[in-house]
């Protein structure tokens, strides 16, 4: 049963969609905040418009209200825009779209106009405030002061470390794409100042305090309600800042011996197993998978949005592909993979995880904007595991697909990196079999050895089009290097190595104009 919860600012709506009916609550009150945070019951309402941040573009969707000004309202969508920035300077993915700033991604030559870094950056800031002051009236002066039950302040307690932990995600992401960014957090009202610029290093330690403090805090993921933030979501977040903390805080400063330990904590948790099928994850009935930690929440009826899964499916679709095959009515012809990504799948016949569209397609792309130069990857589908119709039956672009942001494969495959790094081959050994016999069905292509570029393969092949490319390949090293480059990459139909300074983004002109206190990633 997935429960979609949707929040707007001029009235405050509770969307429940179940298994049999729709309820439709509307409170009646207006926009005084003090108004709204005096109700104990309303703090849920709020909480449902932090999560809907990483969804949704605005108060209406899937068009109109949107959160963002300056930036088409369908590309704001928080993991389009993310998905966009870690795949398509990579070897993983290209898109055939002359839309701004497409192509610059494409031939990783963005600068700080580009319009798909802003998107990232101001949806990033955007989630940031809306925690902020979530964070700010749930404390513990407030929640005392408004006269509410003991029962009511510790169910607002827990929504106070979820609103923690997503202020962590959205700042985790943050320093992953811009370094060193502005800083606020609850105790920074909202107001005319210039917020101060923390170092890569310090947001490191700051986020690692806050997933420390809310690992405590948080539900147990076996309590937790689907779509909502649990214990094993702060873990899953804190192995991944550790498995790159070399990238964060520079080398010499490895992490890894945390790493295994926080992706042990999840996985002794028992509430995870993986899908037995692979394909199962990306399919429109995905939020009943044991292997999900944290999902991002779609529906083709009440969270209909032009970004997310919506975006990951219609963009796949093109050439002599049928979209109704695919769960929806439309083909936007964009996205296509690469030759050197789809050489890492060396058994095309055994292999579940290879899900490539070759027909009427070539594999080599000599022109980017030719949907058939490439083949497609329609590895989110719009259709049950059953084969059945999603919620818009076909008659609708929107997608039923919640996005898997933090799952148990990802796991296992970090905790098989840190004990490699560590020198504790074995046990690497024994977590990529177990994603390889989930992949191939058996244990017939299990691995007897493995090398770091072997584990990174395993990456490309399990974690293909999941918007964790960009920074693995920083951290092997290979994003910028001419040590392995890809068609477009720099530029050039061959590819060639990027600056260095490409490993970070700009931050928006705007805001350096804006803001006395920011100094530009160097390279800008």
């Amino acid at each position: 049963m997935k429960k979609i919860i949707a929040y707007t600012f001029i009235t405050v709506s509770l969307f429940l969609v179940s298994c049999n009916k729709q309820l439709n609550q509307s409170p009646k009150y207006g926009l005084n905040a003090e108004a709204v945070y005096s109700n104990p019951d309303q703090y849920i309402h709020v909480l449902a418009k932090l999560y809907s941040g990483m969804s949704m573009t605005g108060n209406q969707g899937p068009a109109g209200s949107a959160d963002i000004a300056g930036i088409d309202e369908g590309f704001s969508a928080y993991i389009r825009v993310l998905w966009n920035l870690q795949e398509l300077p990579t070897d993983e993915a290209i898109c055939g779209w002359n839309d701004p700033g497409i192509p610059d991604l494409n031939k990783s030559q963005w600068n700080a106009d580009n319009v798909w870094v802003k998107g990232m950056y101001y949806r990033i800031y955007y989630q940031i405030t809306l925690c902020n002051e979530f964070i700010w009236q749930a404390r513990e002066e407030k929640l005392t002061t408004r006269g509410f039950s003991e029962a009511k302040m510790d169910e607002i307690r827990t929504f106070r470390e979820e609103a923690r932990f997503l202020r962590a995600m959205a700042y985790y992401h943050a320093m992953d794409l811009f370094g060193n960014v502005p800083f606020v957090t609850e105790n920074d009202r909202v107001g005319a100042f210039e917020p101060a610029q923390i170092s890569r290093a310090d947001l490191f330690k700051y986020i690692e305090d806050e997933l420390k403090a809310v690992e405590t805090t948080l539900l147990d993921p076996t309590a937790v309600p689907y779509g909502r933030a649990s214990k094993a979501a702060a873990q899953a977040l804190m192995a991944k800042m550790y498995l790159n903390a070399e990238v964060y805080l520079g080398t010499g400063n490895d992490y890894y011996s945390e790493c295994a330990t926080y992706c042990e904590k999840v996985m002794n948790t028992g509430a995870f197993s993986l899908d037995d099928r692979y394909q199962d994850l990306f399919l429109a009935d995905n939020n009943t998978s044991p292997e999900i930690i944290f999902p991002i929440v779609y529906d083709g009826l009440y969270a209909q949005t032009w970004g997310g899964t919506t975006f990951m499916v219609c963009a796949s679709l093109g050439g002599t592909m049928v979209a109704a095959d695919y769960g929806v009515n439309g083909k936007w012809a964009g996205l296509r993979a690469t030759a050197p990504f789809i050489d890492k799948f060396v058994d095309t016949t055994q292999d579940t995880r290879w899900m490539f569209y070759t027909g009427g397609q070539q594999k080599e792309i000599t022109s980017m904007s030719t949907f058939t130069h490439g083949y497609a990857n329609p590895k989110f589908k719009n259709k049950t595991s059953t084969g059945g119709s999603a919620s818009n039956n076909s008659t609708s672009p929107h997608t039923d697909i919640d996005f898997p942001l933090l799952r148990l494969g990802d796991i296992y495959l970090m905790y098989a990196e840190a004990q490699l790094r560590m020198g504790n081959e074995a046990t690497a050994i024994q977590y990529v079999n177990f994603i390889r016999e989930r992949g191939y069905g058996n244990s017939s292509y299990n691995v007897t050895s493995l090398t770091l570029d072997d584990i990174l393969d395993e990456r490309a092949r399990e974690m293909q089009w999941e918007a964790t490319r960009r920074t693995d390949l920083i951290r092997f090293g290979y994003f910028t290097s001419g040590d392995y480059v890809w068609p477009f990459k720099g530029g050039d139909v061959t590819g060639v190595a990027l600056p260095s300074y490409a490993n970070l983004y700009p931050i928006p002109t705007a805001d350096i104009v804006l803001n006395r206190n920011l100094t530009q990633n160097p390279g800008y």
